[in-house]
């Protein structure tokens, strides 16, 4: 008997995000992408937009329904809309229906720390309070049973892989330095003066010192994680490469373990993980681009330590967590239509 597929609205398709999304849902044998939005490209078809989506789909761009609450006919809606929108749709989606959001509008708990880091106010806490942070690896029971997602932050995503083995086993003495660097990508599909690529491409700088939007999710997921009172000191520069997030993290141990005992604790963590993968030395984000994997590697000096991490911040960063977040929500297995390879070179 066929399995019943999962009709699936996007919200803001037209950017990188929702190409991702439709690049990984489009193969995805048990979902059925039934609306896609773009208030700019309503009416214009998938193809033409995303033309690397040229001749796989039908679909068109629609306007944005003026009441989400008609949508019962859906079973997951994700978000991949700017901050701010997504606090106005959710509370008017029906309630049967499962909502995953990329922005971060539900990711931080606490409302007047959401206005300080984004410059806006929340209106929208109550149901905040039902969602789950949707970092996979961590919280996979708890996603399983949810009905709202707040999908994390790519800087987060990389940071947090790196770092909750080591606050789940209390083993970090003193504060964490993450030294992260960001495609381009990152930006989103509309250039500005800073994030523009052809400014970017042989260009290095630092940005948003000590302010990131991401160091309180970060520091609320650590938390959750384990006995996280350490000061976290959070660095994201400007990386001149289209799509890819390599951080470097900086941490002592309370004790001066071997490689090979950081490498087992993080392997028991993430035995039950598919998209962590423990590589030797450093990671690359030539390996990672275009999938929905974490590599992961370690050095060590006495009780000096440094995780490297790498991801796509366009997959596990955003779409492919997502993903992977729908498939447990569902029922299914994590891993499915999220098997990609990365290409060599």
């Amino acid at each position: 008997m066929a399995v019943e597929k999962i009709r699936i609205g996007i919200f803001g398709g037209s950017g990188y995000g929702g190409s991702e999304l439709l690049r990984i849902l489009l193969l995805h044998p048990q979902a059925e992408v039934a609306l896609v939005t773009a208030n700019e490209q309503a009416g214009k078809s998938v193809g033409e937009v995303h033309r690397n989506l040229y001749g796989l789909t039908e679909l068109k761009f629609a306007a944005a329904p003026k009441d989400p609450g008609t949508l019962k006919d859906l079973d997951c809606v994700f978000l991949g809309l700017p901050h701010g929108q997504a606090m106005d749709v959710v509370p008017r989606l029906p309630g049967n229906v499962k909502v995953i959001d990329l922005s971060g509008d539900f990711r931080l708990r606490d409302k007047q720390t959401f206005a300080e880091h984004y410059g806006l106010e929340h209106t929208a806490m109550e149901v905040q309070a039902s969602f789950v942070y949707g970092l996979t690896e961590t919280n996979r029971e708890e996603i399983k049973n949810a009905r709202l997602i707040a999908n994390p932050g790519c800087f987060a995503t990389a940071t947090l892989l790196g770092l909750a083995p080591l606050v789940a086993a209390n083993m970090i003495d003193g504060h964490v330095i993450v030294d992260a660097k960001t495609g381009s990508s990152g930006s989103g599909n509309k250039p500005a003066a800073n994030t523009h690529h052809p400014q970017r491409s042989n260009s290095f700088y630092a940005y948003k010192p000590f302010t990131h939007q991401h160091v309180p999710e970060i520091e609320q997921e650590l938390q959750h994680v384990g006995d996280w009172t350490n000061e976290l000191v959070f660095m994201t520069h400007s990386l001149p490469v289209s799509r890819g997030i390599f951080a470097s993290i900086y941490a002592e141990m309370k004790t001066a373990d071997s490689e090979h005992d950081v490498r087992k604790l993080f392997a028991d963590f993430y035995r039950d993980s598919f998209f962590v993968r423990l590589v030797k030395g450093s990671p690359d984000i030539n390996w990672v681009k275009m999938t929905n994997f974490c590599d992961l590697g370690f050095a060590v000096r006495g009780r000096q330590l440094v995780v490297f991490s790498a991801i796509d911040n366009l997959v596990k960063g955003a779409a492919g967590q997502a993903v992977q977040n729908m498939n447990l929500m569902f029922g299914l297995d994590e891993k499915t239509a999220l098997m990609l390879t990365g290409s060599n070179p």
